[in-house]
């Protein structure tokens, strides 16, 4: 098997994608984008990133930005933990480190929100260590190569393949074996469909080419049932602007902010009775389009209204706490509640 690695690296060479944070061998762009490929196509990170980068170029940059700026920056891209993880990683490196990107997988490790898959990639593709990335592209790639039927699902068995792979990864090249094995899983030995096993560089040292067992490879258990959870959304407005509140600490979409929503289906009756506890005398209340967003193991089902009302001024209570006038510009809108964005103003 380790006479794959010279073939995997020169198809790499010849067919990699261009990429903006490819061939800028800093420790931070690669962070950076790593990041943000978790669980988002790369296609869609490419926008993100460079507007990212330009208005944050650096360490200190993420480290001093303001919160509300730095979640609107994230958004669209979900899972916006990681980029407060990014904020409170960076804080300690300009403090602990003088700005500077630790060097090895084991220092990057200690680092809020950088996992095993992150270190291995900032510490071999910027810093040449040899650290195997192992993500779900690479796992397909190597249960496929060797036949493996062991359950990807299971942290053990992902440790084993990171063993395996770093002593066959070369020693002057662990950063381009890294993105080869990435790249490979990406457009080649691809999931969900047939993979281009004629395209393929190590079709001959594949296992399950040979004997027509792609299709069983790699092994996993079924993914846990997600929890469903009902939510009525409320477009609350008058003359000024749409009401949004920050959702607060130790919850899903922590810190980010929202329309007013409420547990439950309620009726437009429902609706009126809460508007009325709530001190909001509607104008007009008008059902919007039910729309519904999955979460990794939650999904809400949303009903929603649009409420409009001669003035929002003053009205703060136990049914609608901390309300700010939304402007778009200032404030991240998670994409759970994209189906409205669009009549938030």
């Amino acid at each position: 098997m380790k006479s794959f690695a010279p073939l995997l690296i020169e198809w790499y060479h010849r067919n990699k994608r261009s990429l903006p944070w490819r061939g800028q061998h800093q420790a931070y762009y690669t962070w950076v984008s790593e990041i943000m490929l978790q669980q988002t196509r790369v296609e869609a990170v490419k926008p993100y990133f460079l507007r990212f980068v330009e208005e944050l170029p650096d360490v200190f940059a993420l480290a001093d930005c303001d919160p509300d700026r730095l979640l609107k920056l994230w958004e669209g891209l979900g899972y916006y933990s990681r980029v407060k993880n990014m904020q409170e990683a960076a804080k300690t490196i300009t403090t602990e480190y003088h700005g500077v990107i630790p060097d090895s997988f084991d220092a990057l490790l200690k680092l809020k929100g950088i996992g095993r898959y992150t270190a291995a990639a900032i510490a071999s593709i910027a810093y040449g260590e040899k650290a195997a990335c192992v993500d779900g592209n690479v796992l397909r790639v190597f249960m496929r190569l060797t036949e493996n039927p062991a359950d990807i699902r299971k942290a053990a068995v992902k440790r084993e393949v990171e063993k395996e792979l770093e002593e066959m990864m070369p020693a002057e090249a662990p950063g381009d074996f890294n993105q080869a094995m990435m790249e490979l899983g990406a457009l080649i030995c691809v999931p969900n469909g047939l993979p281009k096993c004629g395209e393929c560089p190590l079709r001959r040292q594949c296992l399950a080419f040979l004997h027509d067992t792609v299709s069983l490879y790699p092994g996993k258990t079924a993914a846990k049932e997600r929890e469903k959870e009902d939510r009525t959304i409320l477009i609350l407005q008058d003359e000024e602007g749409t009401a949004v509140r920050k959702r607060p600490p130790g919850v899903v979409l922590a810190g980010l902010y929202e329309p007013v929503n409420i547990p439950g289906h309620l009726s437009e009756q429902e609706v009126q009775a809460w508007a009325e506890r709530a001190g909001l005398h509607p104008i007009e209340i008008e059902a919007l389009p039910a729309s519904r967003h999955v979460f990794t193991h939650l999904e809400w089902r949303m009903k929603a209204y649009r409420i409009r009302v001669g003035t929002l001024e003053g009205i703060e209570n136990k049914e609608v706490p901390a309300l700010v006038r939304m402007k778009k510009e200032e404030y991240a809108i998670p994409s759970a509640f994209r189906a409205y964005k669009d009549m938030i103003y």
